[in-house]
């Protein structure tokens, strides 16, 4: 399992992946329902971190892409995901 430190550096690269091509980054505004402005002053919380893996881990070609480009296991990316998330929910 990731360390919070390893999944956090992850969660920046995925960051860096989405938001580095216009399409992929418009498509995650859309979903998030995210202004330019609020992407803004989000970039870099843990908040937005989560909800961005939250958006790759749930489109598995954006996953797998993701995971090519950064060279790491797609699983990697899903460890980063869970660690950071929020808490699951029992009853």
């Amino acid at each position: 399992m990731l360390s919070e430190s390893a999944a956090e550096a992850l969660g920046t690269r995925v960051f860096g992946y989405v938001t580095g091509e216009p399409g992929r980054l418009l498509r995650f505004m859309e979903t998030s329902g995210l202004s330019p402005d609020a992407l803004r002053q989000a970039a870099g919380s843990p908040e937005l971190i989560a909800g961005l893996l939250d958006h790759v881990v749930a489109d598995e070609e954006l996953l797998v892409a993701c995971a090519g480009a950064l060279e790491v296991s797609p699983e990697r990316i899903t460890q980063a995901w869970r660690r950071l998330g929020p808490p699951e929910f029992s009853e």
